[in-house]
């Protein structure tokens, strides 16, 4: 079975997972893990170029995604597991309420469509710390409660099973 802790750690942003904190991360205790050029979209829209740096903060990695008309950054803590988004508007972390995964698209998303970007570096580190439970696996699902932690993962065809026998009040 695929380990929670390190499926969220490794990417999902699935990836973006949160410490509580109140503020903007600190750049003079970051290490920088990555940096990719690629495509994002957003609430389902067209995809437009877009960069990812990873951030390896000790307890949380904090993926920022930036493109000409702005910036969306996640976290992803392990401890307990959280992903949070940065809500530059009020300056908080905000917990995700779901985060999705396909890898045969190297895609991940935020809250639905929110927010989507191709990440390969993600998605294939999550398949090879993690290659008997992601194996013949296409698609994970992750919902997050009110405080943030994961509630429910769900892969291929559970996923849709899982709705259908509790779907999602909007």
């Amino acid at each position: 079975m695929l380990n929670r802790k390190t499926m969220i750690r490794n990417g999902l942003l699935l990836g973006g997972l949160a410490l509580g904190l109140l503020s903007a991360p600190s750049p003079g205790r970051a290490e920088v893990l990555y940096k990719l050029e690629t495509t994002c979209s957003i609430k389902g829209g067209a995809p437009f170029p877009c960069t990812v740096e990873a951030t390896d903060q000790g307890t949380e990695t904090i993926y920022k995604h930036t493109w000409a008309g702005g910036t969306e950054s996640f976290r992803v803590t392990d401890s307990p597991i959280r992903m949070d988004r940065w809500l530059a508007a009020t300056k908080q972390w905000q917990p995700l309420t779901q985060a999705g995964a396909r890898f045969s698209t190297n895609t991940v998303c935020f809250n639905g469509l929110d927010f989507c970007v191709v990440n390969p570096n993600y998605l294939n580190s999550v398949s090879q710390s993690n290659a008997t439970a992601t194996a013949q696996r296409d698609l994970v699902r992750v919902h997050f409660g009110a405080d943030g932690r994961v509630d429910i993962t769900c892969y291929d065809d559970g996923c849709a099973l899982i709705q259908k026998l509790a779907p999602v009040k909007k």
